[in-house]
């Protein structure tokens, strides 16, 4: 299993030096990817522009979003965007798309909610057609970006079996992660598809010194939306080697591809420390 490290673009403090050092300290160390998340109505950076910036000052990395919401985007500008970056980034992009499961990013782009997973299949079938028609440039590296889809839903897990090069699941304890994985397995072997979907899974982490967990503020604020299990979400914070060591096992057994830890500070330190534990 690979192991991946998400951008601080969301997380109180982030900053353009920070979003930078951090990628070329990602691009130096035992990591294999650099990810984003996608919010509209959030105070973070646009996971395209930031993976952009990322992309210049980094050699070896591949880049991955985690997920972009894709209903909220127009598609020709959605594959375009993707292409530009697969193109900038020498072919390592792996584009994580989704529904998103958040009201109030519809809202402020005005953009209806309902009916939007018919909206992402609609997505999910034109956009390999842009990129391999070749009318809107750039062209990307072929055959294009790696394509993932995230979502828990039958519908969503249908989508990714009839499109998608693999899976990118949402994160939480092992065990969620686990079953996930099998439902994806099951609905791309229904669908007679050779071989074995990717799947990439994730989670979040802030080193701390055992006293406190500095992290947990940010888990519960970013996803308030889900009301009391944000406590839960911050309750599975990792704040410790030992935790990120169990958990990186964990899922490996579970057949994880790729497993990427997100930061929940802005602190450049706290990627030199997990390079310390997971190399």
């Amino acid at each position: 299993m690979k192991i991946g490290v998400g951008l601080p673009t969301s997380t109180a403090g982030m900053s353009a030096d920070l979003l930078l050092d951090w990628a070329r300290r990602a691009d130096n160390g035992p990591f294999d990817s650099l990810a984003v998340v996608d919010r509209v109505a959030y105070q973070n950076y646009e996971p395209f522009t930031a993976l952009a910036a990322a992309a210049a000052v980094t050699q070896r990395v591949r880049r991955a979003t985690m997920v972009v919401i894709a209903p909220l985007r127009n598609t020709v500008l959605l594959a375009k965007q993707a292409a530009s970056l697969d193109a900038l980034s020498g072919g390592r992009l792996t584009l994580g798309l989704a529904v998103g499961a958040r009201g109030e990013d519809y809202e402020v782009a005005q953009v209806q909610s309902r009916g939007r997973g018919r909206r992402f299949g609609e997505q999910l079938e034109a956009i390999r057609d842009i990129w391999q028609e070749g009318k809107i440039g750039p062209t990307p590296n072929a055959p294009g970006p790696q394509l993932l889809v995230g979502g828990s839903s039958g519908e969503a897990l249908a989508r990714m079996a009839r499109y998608a090069d693999g899976y990118m699941h949402g994160g939480g304890p092992p065990r969620a992660f686990s079953g996930a994985a099998v439902k994806a397995l099951a609905a791309w072997s229904d669908l007679g598809r050779p071989g074995r979907p990717l799947i990439w899974g994730m989670g979040y982490f802030a080193l701390g010194d055992g006293t406190a967990d500095p992290g947990a503020a940010y888990l519960r604020h970013y996803y308030a939306f889900t009301g009391s299990f944000a406590e839960k979400i911050a309750a599975g914070n990792l704040t410790s080697p030992g935790a990120i060591a169990d958990f990186v096992r964990a899922y490996e057994d579970a057949g994880c591809d790729q497993l990427v830890l997100f930061p929940t500070v802005s602190d450049i330190g706290q990627i030199d420390r997990l390079a310390e534990v997971i190399h």
